[in-house]
């Protein structure tokens, strides 16, 4: 595995991949819709992760 599939990413960050609110990304992790973590105050989240639902959510609309 790649140090760049380890990256951690913020709420931000992974609002603009997934083109939604930093709000909506932080409630997704709280429900577990997103695998992520909490470090202190703040959730992470694993770019490789973030990549995984991506996809998995881009082959889910495409086949509906």
């Amino acid at each position: 595995m790649t140090e760049r599939e380890e990256e951690l990413l913020n709420s931000r960050q992974v609002a603009v991949i997934l083109d939604l609110s930093p709000d909506t990304v932080n409630e997704f992790a709280r429900k577990n819709i997103l695998p992520a973590f909490k470090k202190g105050k703040q959730w992470r989240f694993r770019k490789r992760d973030i990549s995984i639902f991506y996809k998995r959510q881009s082959r889910d609309i495409r086949d509906a």
